[in-house]
């Protein structure tokens, strides 16, 4: 019996090359059974089983472009194409635009770009599906670059456009950011008639989504006449995403009034956006909804759900659903150990590294992050310290700039600069905006001016669009009288466009969401909030308050600065809640920008006047004020409570006035000049603050 060889080149690891072969005892089951063996066993002269079929009966096999296909289909590996590639060039079935066009999808779908690109490249005729299965495949392996240039060719063919490739454009402009191509692209889909495509819409919103141009998407999104579940969901997200968490919930209720009954791909969007919104009763909501679809509490939904109830204020809720997962993974625990450090509870963070170690769980960067997180916003600087010694040590995680970006937090807060600029100087990965940020935000806490300069350089040059830079300068300057040098930056702000980001509060009363912003009076109540803030200055006033107007960065009279302070969005925020709501209900409310000290003061004391406990969100992290005291008590602030109970005692000569003036300025905390002058008696004094910040002097 003749033979019909077909010989294929390829590098054995165990030898040098060789060939092996098809014979003409090859049959559809034998090429199946190839395929389906081990590379090793294929990479064998003699691994095909041996039939006796016809030579006719291969020859009509390998002519038969269905059967290439049905191979290439079982393709395992990228050894395995190259074998039924060989097969086609040698059977001149490389000439079959159905083949070829199958072939480069295969390479594509095992990200063999570079191989699908050659042949689509040799092609001498190309269709619609050849163009779509190479631009679909750069964008697969995340070539966007080659995607784009690919469908500009494509559009200077001449072929009619389809619901296939345009979604692979749209994506490229997605991930690249490129919205003014995207807009380009969507104009096509007009001149093809293709605007009433669910997919290409769906795509059209998703990309604008992503670009940050909401409006945009959301006109795309209303003129869809069928919107799908994954349609809903991306415009969910894109609104979570964008700062409008309050819009996604309600688009989330309207998909549910039209039928749409969501996955869960969909509720974790959802649960997203219900942390990006910060309302309880909105993750109650949801929660129960959950539990009402039966959905499972795998680790992404519950790692979600623990993220959620973390930023609406519930660290217990957050650790119930966590201790419901019956699976977690190194970022469930992370979240956990970061919910705590977020709401102040460091040790309970750090208690749950050990048992993520006996649970079998490796530490990674994140769980890092979220370790010295923890023990900046609990003052926990030694254990901070020793985790950060031991991460690359114990457990082989190298420190990287946002570890960096956390110690030099973590020192910082507690005047430890010396120390700062001696880790800034051993940091062996190059610093960002949040490096140079925690830096700028240790020199506002310690008004060191010089450092703060060099900062705020370096700063301005990696971020000259972010306001908050130049606010955070202009405040240093202020607190330390220089308003020169606060106008100038000023100055500069205005000169680059740069404006400053408007501080707000929103508030939930009875499942609603109000904002405030300072000086508020576009509440229908607003005469009845003035009052009730009015009342309550009164009552704070002479419980010992003193407005602290070193936080009114302007240079004005001193009695408009603390009218400025009373109308602040925070107070009026409150005010509100205490005429709205009953005597046992728990004030929550959100603030976009880090709280002012004398708010905090304020909220602080309100607290323990009204006894009702008020849970503060902030850019930074919670505050959970309770009985005239509240959660976030550094290491810091309990440093100077000693040192001044010390000096009380007459166990110091002096008392540490300008460390008293420093931790009063920028820490939040009660106005301890005020309290100077109100109290003579350096004892009372020293037990005034102590009781302020709901310490207990026994402590010390």
């Amino acid at each position: 019996m003749t033979k019909f060889r077909i010989f294929t080149l390829y590098k054995s690891p165990s030898r040098d090359y060789q060939f092996s072969y098809c014979s003409s005892a090859t049959s559809p089951l034998a090429l199946k059974s190839l395929l389906q063996q081990p590379e090793e066993q294929q990479q064998s002269s003699n691994a095909l089983p041996q039939t006796h079929n016809t030579e006719s009966h291969f020859l009509h096999l390998c002519l038969d472009p269905r059967s290439f296909v049905s191979f290439l289909v079982q393709c395992q590996s990228h050894f395995q194409i190259k074998k039924v590639h060989a097969l086609a060039i040698t059977t001149a079935m490389i000439e079959n635009l159905g083949v070829i066009n199958k072939l480069i999808y295969i390479y594509a779908q095992h990200k063999a770009i570079a191989d699908a690109y050659f042949l689509f490249f040799r092609m001498k005729e190309r269709d619609n599906i050849s163009w779509s299965v190479i631009i679909g495949g750069f964008s697969k392996v995340g070539d966007n670059y080659n995607c784009l240039k690919t469908f500009k060719e494509f559009l200077l063919s001449g072929l009619s456009m389809d619901n296939y490739t345009l979604p692979f454009a749209l994506r490229a402009c997605r991930d690249t950011l490129s919205p003014h191509t995207g807009k380009e692209i969507h104009l096509l889909v007009y001149k093809f008639g293709l605007q009433s495509d669910v997919f290409i819409s769906a795509a059209i919103v998703d990309m604008y989504s992503k670009c940050g141009h909401v409006e945009d998407a959301r006109k795309v999104f209303d003129k869809m006449p069928k919107r799908d579940l994954v349609t809903w969901t991306v415009m969910i997200s894109c609104y979570a995403e964008c700062g409008s968490p309050e819009e996604s919930m309600a688009l989330f209720d309207r998909m549910k009034d039209n039928g749409i009954v969501p996955d869960k791909v969909s509720m974790v969007t959802v649960v997203f956006a219900c942390a990006k919104l910060g309302a309880m009763h909105r993750a109650k909501m949801i929660r129960d909804y959950i539990w009402r679809r039966k959905f499972s509490l795998d680790v992404i939904l519950g790692t979600a759900m623990i993220d959620m109830y973390a930023k609406c204020g519930s660290v217990d809720a957050a650790r119930e659903i966590f201790d419901q997962m019956k699976e977690k993974n190194v970022i469930s625990w992370s979240s956990m150990i970061s919910a705590y450090g977020v709401h102040g509870r460091g040790r309970e963070a750090l208690q749950l590294f050990p048992q993520m170690l006996q649970s079998g769980i490796r530490p990674n960067r994140i769980t890092f992050v979220s370790i010295f997180s923890a023990c900046s916003h609990s003052g926990l600087i030694e254990e901070g310290r020793q985790f950060f010694n031991s991460m690359e040590r114990d457990y082989f995680v190298e420190p990287d700039v946002k570890h960096y970006t956390c110690m030099v937090d973590l020192l910082g807060r507690a005047g430890r600069l010396d120390e700062v600029l001696e880790l800034t100087e051993q940091m062996k990965v190059d610093k960002d905006e949040g490096f140079w940020g925690a830096i700028l935000g240790a020199c506002r806490i310690h008004g060191d001016i010089g450092l703060a300069e060099k900062a705020a350089k370096c700063l301005l040059e990696l971020g000259p669009r972010n306001s908050g830079y130049y606010v955070l300068l202009s405040n240093i300057y202020a607190n330390a009288g220089k308003w020169e040098e606060v106008a100038k930056v000023r100055q500069m702000m205005t000169g680059r466009g740069v404006k400053k980001t408007p501080g707000w509060t929103w508030i939930e009363i009875n499942n609603k969401i109000y904002q405030f912003i300072v000086g508020d009076k576009s509440h229908p109540q607003f005469k009845e909030i003035y009052e009730m803030l009015k009342l309550l200055v009164e009552r704070l006033e002479l419980a010992g308050y003193v407005p602290d107007t070193s936080f009114v960065l302007h240079d004005i009279d001193e009695e408009l600065k603390a009218e400025f302070l009373y109308t602040h969005s925070e107070k009026l925020a409150i005010a509100f809640a205490l005429i709205a709501t009953t005597e046992d209900t728990a004030i929550r409310m959100t603030k976009n920008l880090r709280i002012c000290g004398d708010c905090h003061t304020f909220i602080k004391m309100v607290s323990n006047i009204v006894q009702r406990n008020i849970v503060v969100r902030d850019s930074i992290r919670f505050h959970h004020f309770s009985k005239g005291s509240c959660s976030c008590v550094t290491h810091s602030s309990r440093r100077l409570c000693m040192l001044v109970l010390m000096w009380g005692n007459n166990q110091v000569d002096t008392c540490p006035m300008e460390l008293v003036k420093s931790r009063m300025q920028v820490q939040g905390r009660d106005s301890y000049l005020s309290c100077y002058i109100r109290y003579n008696d350096p004892l009372d004094f020293a037990l005034k603050i102590i009781k302020n910040e709901g310490l207990s002097h026994k402590n010390y």
